[in-house]
């Protein structure tokens, strides 16, 4: 893998990742950026949930749930002090669908947690990394 940074302007910058797609990064204001786009620091959250997310949504449709709609929360506290790095992240799975088995959820939440996502597993040992799963039942059209 590889990925390239470049200063645009102020304190934002482009981001080009191998397969050609870019991102965009900004700073606070406080700092010399102009608040236009994420902070690096969410990028590694939007990280955790998109690569967990594709995991429990693979898992899922494998087992032949009904999703219909399908969220990833992810919220963090970091350290005081610099590097202010993550201490504890929570993601919390919120799963839309008719017929959705609570044990094809939880079976899949655990796969991509303890086994397929790289990005947690990057992020293990660094934070305090928990998760919980909530379904929301789509109602039969009568």
């Amino acid at each position: 893998m590889r990925a390239s940074v470049k200063l645009v302007d102020g304190m934002r910058f482009v981001a080009h990742g191998l397969t050609g797609h870019s991102i965009v990064m900004d700073g606070d204001p406080e700092f010399g950026g102009q608040d236009t786009a994420p902070r690096p620091t969410e990028l590694v959250l939007m990280g955790l949930g998109g690569c967990t997310g594709m995991d429990v949504i693979s898992i899922l449709r494998k087992k032949r749930q009904k999703v219909t709609g399908f969220e990833v929360i992810v919220k963090a506290s970091r350290a005081e002090e610099h590097p202010k790095k993550f201490t504890k992240i929570h993601v919390e799975y919120v799963v839309t669908g008719k017929d959705i088995s609570e044990e094809a959820v939880k079976r899949a939440t655990q796969l991509s947690m303890d086994k397929y996502c790289s990005v947690k597993a990057t992020l293990e040992g660094v934070a305090d990394i928990t998760y919980s799963y909530k379904i929301i039942k789509e109602e039969q059209p009568e």
